[in-house]
């Protein structure tokens, strides 16, 4: 049976017998391979497919943390800014631990699953007229004046749970990969795993590190430009933002690892979108396809480098988060009359 991150993995935690633990056995997510992208770059290619979390997204693994310890404070409710992704996980683990959730979102710049999915579990949601940006900047000067936890990437416990994806790789292959594919927009998760890696390297678990490399969309790409965009636009939701939190971090994991943050376009973003529904068979909102994106560039840009070599691509969600896009992507079902003359013709059956 599962037991959740933080029972799986308390000695790398920052927990006590004092911590009242919230789970909803996130984690243990599927690593598959890659069979398509192995044969176009020559590596070994597996997919950290995080869609399989509770809320169908990576950020369960850094909130149960993040809840987990604001109970243990005392917390009576928290907050979060989000382009989605976080409100739903918020929303969830507070719900299940019995506190109130306080959800500020981009006013029209959240897929619809997303947004569904805060508004069940009961959170506060409210649409501010501005970005992702905006809505942080002001959840933080709330937090800092009320009695309310916030549970952003700021939030140093959300890294520590996030963290747990790169143990589970680990585990899982018995080493660490050569290459680490990654998704950057609030640049958190590259932070963890790259603190995770670390960590088991120091204890001895692994006896390599990986390069990281993490991908922005060109459209909201500020550590790649070295300077805030101030209006992030791309079709991957979850990406687009325009001011980092874990800006020096995510430099810091890239420098460190040997590796870089790059961007892709929304084209080579919805290219790899396909290509993983259509070719791999694993359904994942936009964002995540910035991962596959990367690596597929890399690859052009870099012939021959990663043959033989073990890359992790991170997939942070599932295609369900976001299903209009994957209804724009896609032809309109053709109508046909109930006559199996007509449907054998299509089907060119006869």
């Amino acid at each position: 049976m599962k037991k959740g991150l933080i029972e799986k993995y308390r000695k790398f935690l920052p927990v006590s017998d004092k911590t009242p633990v919230i789970t909803l056995n996130e984690g243990d997510t599927p690593l598959i391979k890659g069979k398509v992208l192995s044969e176009l770059t020559g590596g070994k290619v597996l997919l950290k497919f995080e869609g399989t979390n509770p809320t169908g997204s990576f950020k369960d693994r850094g909130m149960c943390m993040a809840i987990s310890k604001a109970l243990e404070k005392g917390a009576e409710a928290v907050m979060c800014a989000s382009t989605g992704n976080t409100s739903a996980s918020a929303a969830a683990y507070a719900a299940r631990a019995g506190i109130k959730s306080i959800v500020l979102i981009p006013e029209g710049k959240i897929a619809r699953g997303k947004l569904s999915q805060a508004l069940i579990h009961g959170a506060q949601v409210i649409a501010i007229q501005g970005n992702f940006d905006d809505a942080l900047r002001m959840v933080v000067e709330i937090t800092s004046r009320y009695p309310i936890q916030l549970v952003n990437s700021i939030n140093p416990y959300r890294i520590e749970g996030q963290k747990t994806g790169s143990f589970e790789i680990c585990d899982e292959m018995g080493k660490a990969p050569d290459y680490h594919f990654i998704p950057v927009g609030n640049a958190g998760n590259i932070t963890a795993y790259w603190k995770g890696y670390k960590e088991y390297y120091s204890a001895g678990i692994i006896s390599s590190l990986p390069r990281m490399r993490g991908y922005q969309a060109e459209g909201a790409a500020p550590i790649v430009r070295g300077k805030v965009v101030p209006n992030p636009e791309t079709v991957a939701t979850a990406i687009r933002i325009g001011n980092p939190a874990r800006w020096k971090e995510a430099e810091t994991a890239a420098r460190e690892s040997g590796g870089k943050i790059d961007m892709v376009s929304d084209q080579e973003i919805l290219s790899a979108y396909h290509l993983l529904g259509k070719e791999e068979g694993i359904f994942v909102e936009p964002a995540s396809a910035a991962s596959v994106a990367g690596l597929l560039k890399f690859n052009r840009e870099n012939p021959g480098v990663l043959k033989d070599k073990i890359i992790v691509c991170i997939l942070t969600g599932t295609g369900l988060k976001d299903p209009d896009r994957a209804v724009k992507e896609s032809p309109v079902p053709e109508s046909v009359p109930p006559t199996l003359k007509i449907l054998e013709e299509k089907l060119g059956l006869k």
